[in-house]
Formats: structure tokens, sequence, C-alpha cells
């Protein structure tokens, strides 16, 4: 199925966690709630607005890293956003394959916010903790960094119940029985907590690699296509 081009949205690089819950919330009224791109764009917004009051509230250790990584993580998604909307073929893979079947009315609204928030933890994260590392002069080893990484996963652990519900509107009322175990399976089987540790495992190796542009270009490329094949998997229609 071919992908609808998308309506004309604002464009470039957020500069603040605030900055960025904006344009989602752009992009929130710029498409409809079932297209692909609003489900997972929906799911992230409402991250992204806990993620920026608790570091205004001091739970994090170093509030200004992960102010900063935050700010990098969300570019990375506006900016495939942006690419898409401008030339289409740019995209990375992993989130070509969302943004090329927004549309498909075969795919539930969560198997695309699964799909995206997978292009986004297991191609872009450890991007960002690389590039949010390098701009600030420091490495992901040094300081709190791990610990407040892996303080993310209990933000995630208590916004579960939210993030089913803002799906759950009408959605599991389409549904047969069969479709809705498949979701439930499907959505116990992506491991939000396996995955940003794989991703903060990839954020090591490829600092550690950075300096070898060759390697790295070919790991940031293992991660793209690695990525892509997932997300393929968790959009196979389930009814």
């Amino acid at each position: 199925m071919a992908a609808q081009s998308l309506p004309l949205l604002p464009s470039g690089p957020v500069a603040s966690i605030s900055d960025a819950v904006a344009r989602m919330q752009a992009i929130e009224a710029a498409l409809p709630p079932r297209d692909g791109l609003a489900c997972f764009n929906r799911m992230y917004r409402i991250v992204t607005e806990t993620v920026k009051a608790e570091v205004a509230q001091g739970f994090f250790a170093d509030p200004a890293f992960m102010e900063h990584l935050d700010v990098v993580f969300a570019n990375l998604y506006l900016g495939a956003v942006d690419g898409f909307c401008s030339e289409p073929s740019t995209a990375c893979r992993a989130w070509n394959v969302l943004f090329s079947r927004r549309s498909d009315t075969s795919v539930l609204p969560m198997q695309f916010a699964l799909a995206g928030m997978n292009a986004h933890i297991n191609h872009d994260l450890a991007l960002a903790v690389v590039t949010a590392c390098t701009d600030l002069g420091t490495a992901p080893e040094s300081g709190s960094h791990d610990a407040d990484f892996d303080k993310v996963n209990r933000l995630l652990g208590a916004l579960d119940a939210q993030i089913r519900q803002s799906f759950e509107s009408g959605l599991f009322l389409e549904l047969d029985r069969r479709a809705a175990a498949g979701l439930e399976n499907l959505a116990g089987n992506f491991g939000i907590d396996a995955a940003r540790e794989t991703a903060w495992i990839n954020a090591q190796a490829l600092w550690h690699l950075k300096d070898i542009s060759f390697i790295y270009k070919q790991y940031l490329d293992g991660m793209d296509r690695t990525a892509a094949f997932a997300s393929r998997a968790l959009m196979i229609p389930l009814g």
C-alpha cells in the first residue's frame, strides 16, 4: 500500500523539551488519530511530557544531561519526520517501515505505536546517547548517566496504564478476541526494558567506534536493518 504524503508540518530541530512537546502536539493536530505516525506520536508525547516534568522535579541525578539527551533524542524522531516530508527516500529503514504503511488499515493503532517505539529505541536511542555525550564533553560511562538512563525505565513502567488507555478508547471494541489476544501477545513480547538495555550497550559500542568511521557507519547500518526487520514483524496484520 502506497503511503499518503504527510501534510505540511513545522520543521527543523527543537531546542528544549517544551519545544519538542509543542512540535508533537502540532503533528497530532495535523493528522487523523488512526494515522500510523499519529499513533506513535501520541505515545511519544505522553512520555516526553513526563520526562519534562521529572527533569524539573529533580528525579534525575544529572538533569542537565538528561534534558539534553531528551532533546537530541526527540530531534532524531522529528528529523526523520522532516526528511520523509521533504524526500521520503531519505528516511532510514527503521522509520520508513512505519512511514510507508501509516495509512494501512490492516495494522492496528497499537502496532503502529510499537513499531515507532522500536525504531526510536533500537535505532535512535544509542545514537542520541553518543551525540549528547559528544555535545557535553562527557562519556556514557561517566557520572550518573547509566543510572539516570535506567530511571527512565521506571517512568515508562508507571506510564503503561495511561498509554494503553489512550489506545483502548474504541480500539478493542473493533477487535475480535483473536486479534485482541494477538495484540496483547505482541505488546508483551516487545520488552521496552530489554530494548533500552540493548540501546545502552549499542551506545557504548558506538562511543568506542566513533573514531573509526567505516566501522561506525557499518554498525549504524546494522542497527537500522535490525530495527526495520523488527518493525515489519510488529506490523503483521492480526485480524
